[in-house]
């Protein structure tokens, strides 16, 4: 509070000095007017706590952030000063025990009281309000320094390209990850148990005696070639998310994981479909992390809607010490900024795990 109220008062003088430089030397303005912005940004930084970014600012915010800081500054000078006698002179009738009684009359009323309790009263009230002016003060500086210190148009265009360009990048690099998954799936999963398909069957080609029982393994052998296919197909993309929507598949996730997952659902309506995916693949790959890698005993999804996003929060009792820019989870925030959404992780280590995206409903890009 102190450091806040040096600030408030720090721009009081400034404010007065630039007033003075703009009525006096506003020929020489492109002289001055820098140099007393700098200052401004290291005064809202050192003592108001507001790191201003270096955009573009000139004789207009210089003039209205001096009307303000010299109105804020004199009226929270001007109140504690009045307060802080108040408070003295409360002090003074306290040792040396020269307090008085005060009659207040009013129509209709009469009250009797002593100099020390209005001293006291009167104190409390005005350092109040000191406190509320400085308060409001400092508020009206961030509001001006976030309206003309901000980044000007240019740059905010120079920096959503970047933005776009490192998504477009990101989404490339997701789609070559689920590739390779895919791919890693397949071979060691399908094609294994199509491999070891054809040799039974290879097997009861060329020995008739013990072809039934090879028949037998190889028709098992077939069964658990068409789980596996289908569990691929299902972790490529399910079709009870087209078909049934989010719920549904991500009741399926639950039934299918060797974890207890809870799910609840608050979402009303449902989002654009690039939404609907993005939150089941990062609900879906947070559950397989958290049931290979953290060992957790039980897993909660919580899907919610605040305004114009949707989120979707999944935490568990696992052990932790997940890292966000592994494959899995760094795949998921290239797959969430790429839909113009927040992505956060956090998992201490011996603490459990929370994975959090927030995406706008409509999957707003550009």
């Amino acid at each position: 509070m102190l450091r806040r109220l040096a600030g408030v008062l720090a721009g009081a003088v400034t404010g007065g000095a630039g007033l003075l430089l703009l009525a006096l030397a506003w020929p020489a303005r492109a002289r001055w007017a820098p140099r007393l912005v700098a200052l401004e940004r290291a005064r809202l930084r050192a003592l108001l706590g507001y790191d201003a970014e270096a955009g573009a600012a000139g004789t207009g915010y210089l003039a209205a952030r001096a009307v303000t800081g010299l109105a804020g500054g004199y009226l929270t000078l001007a109140l504690g000063f009045v307060g802080a006698l108040f408070l003295a002179g409360a002090g003074w009738a306290v040792v040396t025990g020269s307090a008085t009684p005060v009659v207040l009359r009013f129509p209709g009323i009469n009250l009797t009281t002593d100099s020390l309790i209005i001293g006291l009263v009167c104190a409390a009230v005005l350092l109040a309000l000191t406190a509320l002016c400085c308060w409001a003060t400092v508020a009206a500086e961030r509001r001006l320094a976030a309206r003309f210190l901000g980044p000007g148009v240019q740059e905010q265009m120079r920096r959503r390209i970047a933005e776009l360009t490192t998504t477009r990048s990101g989404i490339v690099r997701a789609v070559d990850d689920e590739r390779r998954r895919i791919e890693r799936d397949l071979h060691d999963g399908v094609q294994q148990r199509g491999v070891a398909l054809a040799m039974l069957l290879g097997r009861a080609r060329h020995s008739p005696a013990d072809a039934p029982a090879l028949v037998d393994q190889a028709y098992a052998e077939s069964r658990r070639l068409l789980d596996e296919l289908r569990s691929v197909a299902w972790r490529v993309y399910p079709t009870a998310l087209d078909e049934l929507g989010l719920r549904a598949a991500l009741a399926g996730v639950a039934e299918r994981s060797p974890v207890p997952v809870t799910v609840h659902y608050g979402l009303g309506d449902r989002p654009a479909p690039q939404v609907e995916t993005a939150l089941y693949f990062v609900a879906r790959e947070a559950i397989t992390n958290a049931v290979k890698h953290a060992r957790a005993r039980d897993i909660l999804v919580v899907l919610g809607e605040d305004g114009k996003a949707v989120r979707v929060d999944i935490s568990d009792d696992g052990q932790g010490g997940a890292d966000p820019s592994g494959g899995g989870l760094s795949g998921l925030a290239r797959r969430v900024l790429a839909l113009d959404g927040a992505f956060e992780v956090a998992s201490p280590a011996g603490g459990g795990t929370r994975v959090t995206a927030v995406l706008p409903k409509e999957g707003a890009c550009g």
